[in-house]
């Protein structure tokens, strides 16, 4: 394995946390969309991700087999129920006054940005790293 290897599999993890931050964006922002072009309220989305194996692994094959890219495989609506909240003067209301809201928990959103956070800015730590190693052995050769 050696530094570029290293660097794509950190990129890759920068990327998919990207998403991820992307997507609990997007679900916060229509927390309240209660119409959509598909109908029906908002529906909250989720990042799947996937171990991609590293093409370019060719160090020692228990340490390759370790190795391995991140890839968003999908990004999958949540097909849990609508919340149901008491408004009957809002212009969505059903006959008995309960407007479907979006499946979306702003704690858990929040969660996410979060996570997604730490994981982007350890990611990038390690990046950084990895550049002044590579810098430092390039001076070694001077």
């Amino acid at each position: 394995m050696d530094l570029f290897n290293t660097m794509d599999i950190l990129a890759s993890g920068l990327r998919a946390e990207r998403v991820r931050m992307n997507a609990s964006a997007s679900n916060l922002a229509n927390a309240q969309t209660t119409r959509t072009a598909e109908g029906g309220p908002y529906k909250r989305r989720d990042p799947v991700f996937a171990a991609q194996e590293n093409p370019n692994a060719a160090f020692d094959a228990s340490l390759a087999a370790a190795m391995s890219t991140v890839e968003v495989a999908d990004v999958a609506v949540d097909d849990s129920p609508p919340r149901l909240t008491y408004d009957p003067s809002h212009p969505d209301a059903n006959g008995d006054g309960y407007v479907a809201m979006p499946n979306v928990n702003p704690v858990e959103e929040m969660v996410n940005m979060l996570t997604a956070t730490r994981a982007y800015e350890a990611s990038s730590q390690a990046m950084n790293s990895v550049v002044a190693m590579a810098e430092r052995a390039l001076q070694i050769g001077k």
